[in-house]
């Protein structure tokens, strides 16, 4: 009686005591399991990764297409086009100045030259000569005079020179009249007229000459001027 007692209570120890260990090692297992069990927040947190602007976006410059030398082929595009413009335009600028400035001497091709009868004073004609040129001209000294098929030109009146030369801006008008009589009274018929312009040395004609028709019934004489140029046709017909 007493083993049996003594080995039932050895029984129910044992019984206990592998109930206490299978606990344990139930709560062993529980901690490991809770421990290597990730955390969802703090996973996410270390996964996540942070917004970073230059990273998410491409670079803006380096997606543009680069010249040979590295440098950014719109902007040396648009360097080149506008120091290209640039320079064209102060060029054509520069040239329109240079035509428009230039001063030249009057022709009978850039001026229209027309020849009228005047009222007063009476046997006088009027020469002008009116720029049709891009640039001003000068009309220097007197028209060089032709009737018909002279031989000479008809002679100047030297007491009509005026203090400077006539200088003509496109659209403006030199004149000069004519004193058929001169110093006599005009008997020559007369038909065409052949106006030549002096040079600034005064050596001769230059450039194309105007050829003119004389006005009805023109007489001339022996004696008859012309005026040098005039800027109004009021001063030219003073002599």
């Amino acid at each position: 009686m007493r083993n049996l007692r003594f080995r039932s209570a050895a029984t129910a120890a044992t019984t206990a005591l592998v109930a206490a260990l299978a606990l344990t090692a139930c709560g062993q297992t529980d901690t490991a399991s809770a421990d290597t069990k990730p955390d969802a927040k703090t996973t996410s947190t270390a996964t996540s990764t942070p917004k970073d602007d230059s990273t998410s976006k491409p670079d803006e410059a380096t997606d543009k297409p680069q010249d040979s030398s590295g440098q950014n082929a719109e902007t040396a595009s648009s360097n080149s086009n506008s120091g290209g413009k640039g320079a064209g335009s102060d060029t054509g600028k520069s040239n329109s100045s240079a035509k428009s400035g230039a001063r030249t001497t009057c022709t009978g091709g850039n001026t229209k030259v027309t020849v009228t009868n005047v009222t007063r004073p009476i046997n006088h004609l009027l020469v002008t000569a009116t720029n049709t040129g891009k640039g001003t001209c000068d009309a220097y000294y007197a028209p060089l005079l032709g009737f018909d098929d002279a031989q000479a030109v008809t002679q100047i009146n030297e007491d009509s020179k005026p203090q400077a030369v006539v200088t003509l801006a496109p659209g403006e008008s030199a004149y000069a009249s004519i004193a058929l009589g001169g110093d006599g009274s005009p008997d020559i018929a007369a038909y065409k007229l052949s106006v030549h312009f002096a040079g600034r040395a005064n050596e001769g004609s230059v450039g194309s000459p105007a050829n003119l028709t004389l006005p009805k019934g023109t007489m001339i004489s022996d004696t008859t001027s012309v005026s040098y140029w005039q800027s109004t046709m009021a001063d030219a017909l003073t002599w």
